[in-house]
């Protein structure tokens, strides 16, 4: 087996990205790990301790976080995202994990990379944490803003599949994002997909309303990419929000305080529940290959789990059951 890592991209590259692989080549030395990055920054970091299964791949082009995405795919071929989703596309390696530029991956991930057969747009799929702490997965949250409701069908599909092959829900609930729970709400496209879902090989639970979408009514969620960004960024919103109140409250008074002393066990757990660096990154389903998008803010511990989850992607043969799935609603 064989990952890639792109060790330019992240708001703690290269530093957090090469201690990640670090870890993960040590944990799991049957797997053989190409570091994607400038030598010259990334040499220096190894120290002469890398791995024996830890390879740098050096690359001479890194693009930035305000770049426009397919002008930057076309401009630096060289990039570590670029190099990354060919690798992949020539299957030289397995998986390749970014916590890079989301636009430029996406768009790398169709460009380069390419779609799978049967699939018309690629979904990024994150993993939100739930109140019952078992996450629910949801798709699309960007890759692709509009969407006609065979798209929608196609998430359903690669999102139950993701869920139980890789995340370990057996018979996921896959739900339709609502604005209301009833049979016939929403608008024309998601009256559609509505119908499209129910003939698909997944345990459908129908709509779910955003409000209802963290108490773990579903395991997958499954909207168009305007709607699935909206709820995405609202979510880290509040949530960041209400550990700054909550912090704030604690630190008011020496009462305050105290109480915050009584209750750290709590609160530390339930950050935890909360805590994306536990789930590790985003796959980008629907590409011909496994390409995982890590948070942008990814430490090193963030960084090892997105390896774990690319393993499991590999192990898994996602892909291969996705097509499999395809040709068996494709047959009626």
């Amino acid at each position: 087996m064989r990952i890639a890592l792109d060790a330019m991209g992240g708001d703690h590259a290269p530093a957090a990205m090469v201690e990640g692989a670090v870890r993960a080549a040590n944990e799991w030395s049957d797997v053989e790990f190409h570091l994607l990055g400038m030598e010259e920054r990334i040499r220096p970091l190894l120290d002469g301790q890398a791995p024996a299964n830890l390879r740098l791949h050096p690359v001479s082009e890194v693009i930035g976080t305000g770049e426009e995405p397919v002008r930057a795919i076309r401009r630096k071929k060289d990039s570590s995202i670029v190099v990354g989703c060919q690798l992949v596309k020539e299957k030289k390696v397995d998986a390749f994990i970014s916590a890079g530029n989301t636009g430029a991956l996406m768009a790398a991930g169709l460009l380069v990379t390419g779609r799978m057969s049967g699939i018309d747009r690629p979904a990024l799929a994150p993993v939100f944490p739930t109140m019952d702490g078992r996450g629910m997965l949801v798709l699309d949250v960007g890759a692709n803003p509009e969407a006609r409701p065979e798209h929608l069908q196609q998430y359903a599909l690669m999102g139950s599949i993701y869920a139980e092959k890789v995340l370990g829900m057996r018979q996921p609930r896959v739900g339709l994002l609502n604005i209301g729970t009833e049979e016939g709400k929403g608008t024309a496209l998601t009256k559609k997909a509505f119908e499209m879902i129910q003939h698909l090989p997944v345990h459908f639970v129908g709509n779910v309303e955003a409000r209802d979408a963290l108490y773990g009514v579903c395991d997958v969620l499954v909207c168009d990419g305007f709607s699935g960004n909206i709820l995405l960024k609202n979510t880290e919103g509040v949530a960041k929000a209400i550990l700054e109140r909550l912090k704030a409250e604690f630190t008011r008074t020496l009462w305050t305080k105290l109480a915050a002393a009584v209750l750290r066990p709590g609160l530390k757990s339930f950050a935890s529940v909360m805590d994306y660096k536990e789930h590790g990154g985003a796959p980008l389903l629907g590409l011909s290959g496994p390409v995982i998008k890590a948070h942008g803010s990814s430490d090193a511990r963030a960084v090892f789990h997105a390896v774990r989850q690319a393993r499991l992607f590999i192990e898994r043969e996602v892909i291969s059951h996705i097509h499999e799935d395809l040709e068996r609603v494709e047959r009626g």
